[in-house]
């Protein structure tokens, strides 16, 4: 499958939103929907790639930036470096990663740091017991009331929440960090009571020590990434997709205000 999104506008207009919607075929307030809180937003998704690509062209002659992106591939963390464990050196952060591989990463070459969180729902059966009036205890007690235990099944939705980063540096593989999936020894003294507090304290560090680089956070919650991806994809199986399309979207930016 791939997405198109519309990007680069600043401002909403009435002509903005009516080109978006003679593109797509819609109305111009359900265009004026998937433009809300600034770009990119996805508009669109095709099984048939050629579609994306002429939709990209209509809107383009529309004057509209638009970006096509792979979602299939970009939903897969293959080609990133994972780290499984950190150390913030002096002039470059050094990263070893699950498969035993390590680098080095000077500060000066970091270009994004865009943070996010990671929203996963299941379903669990639990067991609740309750306490309810027993007819035929009362009965036999001559009617005062006698209660009994009564087990049920409930299926609940459990959210998991973990925060995530990606970084960017050059040409190098993006580097993805995950809160609950790293050791954080590498911190030495400066590491907190709990992975939380150690996650924020990497973050503020790389910021510091990385100020160049372009730092993002619309993506920590889950309002940002349906602003994003729209109403038809969903956040919880999207995420690497939407920060596919927001760091091309930042990058696109950068060289833009840099050119």
């Amino acid at each position: 499958m791939h997405v198109v999104a519309i990007d680069g506008w600043k401002e909403e207009s009435n002509e903005l939103a009516q080109a978006v919607a003679d593109a797509l075929g819609i109305m111009p307030f359900e265009a004026r929907q998937r433009m809300l809180g600034g770009g990119p937003a996805v508009v669109a998704s095709f099984a048939d790639p050629q579609q994306a690509f002429a939709l990209e062209r209509k809107l383009n002659q529309r004057g509209i930036a638009t970006l096509v992106v792979d979602a299939t591939a970009a939903r897969s963390i293959g080609g990133h470096s994972i780290v499984r464990r950190f150390v913030l050196g002096g002039w470059s952060l050094r990263i070893e990663t699950g498969d035993g591989q390590s680098a080095e990463i000077p500060y000066e070459d970091i270009d994004m740091i865009l943070p996010g969180t990671s929203i996963i729902e299941h379903s669990e059966t639990k067991t609740v017991t309750e306490r309810k009036i027993s007819i035929g205890k009362t009965l036999l007690s001559g009617g005062i009331p006698m209660m009994k235990k009564v087990e049920r099944k409930e299926e609940v939705t459990i959210e998991e929440r973990e925060k995530v980063l990606f970084l960017y540096a050059g040409n190098r593989p993006p580097v993805f960090f995950r809160q609950n999936a790293m050791t954080y020894d590498g911190l030495g003294a400066a590491m907190k009571l709990s992975r939380e507090l150690n996650f924020s304290y990497l973050i503020s560090e790389l910021r510091r020590l990385a100020p160049e680089a372009v730092y993002d956070d619309r993506l920590l919650n889950r309002a940002g990434q349906v602003r994003l991806l729209g109403p038809a994809l969903n956040p919880e199986t999207n995420l690497y997709l939407a920060f596919e399309i927001f760091s091309r979207s930042l990058q696109r930016g950068r060289a833009k205000s840099i050119g």
